[in-house]
């Protein structure tokens, strides 16, 4: 079989011009996690797919960085799990995902693996959607034919393994818009051990505490459903209660996580995975409304 042919534009007028020249999509190619094991499987169990072109993103300027841009933070598509592990300038609302960023694989897939392909991929168990969906966060799309677009995050993750990406438009960043000063983040995922594992079940929330009541609450939850979910619900059972965590704890009731459609699979059955969510959705809570509580990603 002939090798796929390969791109590495320098700019992204080129690689949007590959995008849009007819033949078909190709590859994104940022960090390859997700790339080579999917390849390595399909041969190892003797049915590899048709061999297809790669449109390399590694020499793109300006796709690196995470700005402070003030309405918003930009992620480019091109930062890895260990650059925003390690961004000790981000706020409090950002600690649920460093917190993530910190249990996603191992250092080596940190290193590698880029926040905006893990949204690209599209993986029920992706550990960047629940934190991302707490913090309101955008997806920055772009085409030679349209220009620039955004969309909610929530309305770029259609299912499993699926997004809007048109099939000319390449992801260019991942726009988190600012919360108050008072506004934390948190993160809690559960797995059959700690590290270097895909999650049963994770949550994530942002909340703002504001003279000792609970101002604002952004909750999501993953791997319970074919795409991460908002706990509309569970939200507004917080809103404006005073800020004491057992109390806050005990407001999260099962019929919260309506969203939530869990299945059974290898690693737990869908009763155990609503429990699950269920149970640290309360600690989570519990822990962002702590007076005292630690940053968790300091």
């Amino acid at each position: 079989m002939a090798a796929a042919p390969y791109h590495r534009p320098e700019t992204l007028e080129a690689a949007l011009a590959l995008l849009q020249d007819g033949a078909a999509p190709p590859i994104i190619l940022a960090g390859g996690t997700d790339l080579y094991p999917a390849q390595a499987a399909a041969e190892a169990w003797m049915c590899p797919a048709p061999a297809r072109r790669v449109l390399d993103i590694s020499a793109l300027s300006g796709l690196d960085g995470i700005e402070d841009r003030g309405e918003h933070h930009r992620i480019g598509a091109r930062v890895t799990w260990a650059a925003l592990r390690d961004a000790t300038h981000l706020p409090a609302a950002f600690d649920g995902l460093r917190a993530a960023a910190r249990q996603v694989g191992g250092a080596q897939v940190q290193n590698r693996a880029t926040v905006l392909g893990n949204l690209c991929n599209a993986s029920p168990a992706a550990d960047g959607v629940p934190p991302l969906l707490a913090l309101g966060a955008e997806v920055e799309l772009a085409s030679a034919a349209r220009g620039t677009r955004r969309l909610p995050l929530a309305a770029f993750i259609l299912g499993n393994r699926r997004t809007a990406l048109a099939p000319d438009e390449l992801a260019l960043a991942v726009l988190v818009p600012r919360h108050g000063p008072g506004a934390r983040g948190g993160f809690l995922k559960l797995g059959a051990r700690s590290h270097l594992v895909i999650s049963i079940a994770m949550v994530a929330g942002v909340i703002e505490v504001a003279a000792g009541r609970v101002a604002a609450a952004r909750l999501a939850a993953g791997a319970c459903s074919a795409v991460a979910q908002r706990l509309l619900a569970a939200e507004a059972a917080i809103v404006g209660r005073a800020a004491d965590p057992p109390a806050l704890a005990a407001a999260i009731l099962p019929r919260h996580l309506g969203p939530l459609s869990p299945i059974d699979d290898v690693r737990a059955t869908a009763a155990y995975r609503r429990e699950a969510a269920l149970v640290l959705l309360r600690r989570l809570v519990a822990g962002l409304a702590a007076p005292d509580r630690a940053r968790v990603a300091a």
